[in-house]
């Protein structure tokens, strides 16, 4: 486990297992931590560089008071790039991770970007009030303003813990792993609700229709038909993708919003053969 010190003081962890060729980041979902990718470092790193780390406010890393916004979650990750003295990269997000890479290239462009695999993100989580109903549908809207902010006091008060484990619960559909859940479920205690919520807040009211059509990189975007998050949402997501691939797990691969963990070598074979393209 390595750390650093970012600009303003806060301490993340992270994992570098080195090797040679183009490193891959990989970004975790909201409440998660990097141990979410513990069957792609163990599958993928053989043959490539792969990179973890623990967002500000979860896993191992410190837990300020402060930054709990996706944009400074993307400086946490420029910073970190910067550490390792990292110029060119393979970026992968999961759930709330696509949207620090989507705010990283909305700030700063892709030049530092070779390829770019987002996994089950919507282009909006919540229906914020300037979308039409259509939009609404095609961008992934999972709930509205109201239901936000209920969530969030859910999250925040005295039967948290219950609130979180249902949370976890809603992103799983079919027969699910209790080994799998179990451990899910243990992460996300890993982040308080003085930060959990802020950025819950926040991821799920940014609205990143306008950046996808400038996502300029070789893109693949991976959905599965049991997640919480429509695959419908992830069709939208590459069609405004100039040139972008589309993966969508059938159920009978994996069937929730955790493909990587349900079946990490379908996974990590859908990731590397991506990866390992020449154009």
């Amino acid at each position: 486990m390595g750390e650093l010190t970012t600009s303003d003081g806060t301490r993340l962890a992270y994992r570098d297992s080195e090797g040679d060729g183009v490193p891959l980041v990989m970004l975790h979902g909201w409440g998660q931590t990097q141990e979410m990718f513990r069957h792609q470092v163990s599958g993928l790193a053989p043959t490539r560089r792969v990179i973890t780390v623990d967002l500000r406010g979860h896993g191992a890393s410190g837990k300020p008071r402060h930054g709990y916004r996706i944009a400074r979650l993307a400086r946490d990750v420029l910073e970190l790039l910067d550490h390792l003295g990292l110029d060119r990269v393979d970026a992968l997000g999961w759930s709330m991770g696509v949207s620090v890479w989507w705010s990283f290239m909305d700030q700063w462009g892709t030049g530092r970007i070779r390829r770019f695999v987002a996994v089950d993100q919507p282009a909006a989580v919540a229906a914020v009030p300037w979308m039409t109903p259509e939009e609404q549908r095609e961008s992934g809207a999972i709930f509205d303003v109201p239901a936000l902010l209920e969530l969030g006091a859910a999250l925040s008060g005295p039967d948290g813990e219950r609130a979180r484990q249902d949370f976890v619960r809603s992103m799983f559909s079919g027969a699910t792993d209790p080994g799998i859940l179990a451990f899910v479920a243990r992460e996300i205690r890993s982040t308080p609700a003085y930060a959990g919520v802020p950025l819950l807040f926040d991821h799920c009211a940014q609205d990143w229709r306008d950046v996808l059509p400038r996502v300029d990189v070789p893109t693949l975007v991976i959905g599965c038909d049991g997640s919480h998050v429509s695959p419908d949402s992830q069709r939208y997501v590459a069609r405004r993708i100039p040139h972008a691939q589309l993966h969508i797990f059938p159920t009978d691969v994996a069937s929730s919003h955790y493909p990587f963990l349900e079946n990490p070598p379908a996974f990590n074979a859908v990731v590397d053969k991506f990866l390992s393209e020449e154009r």
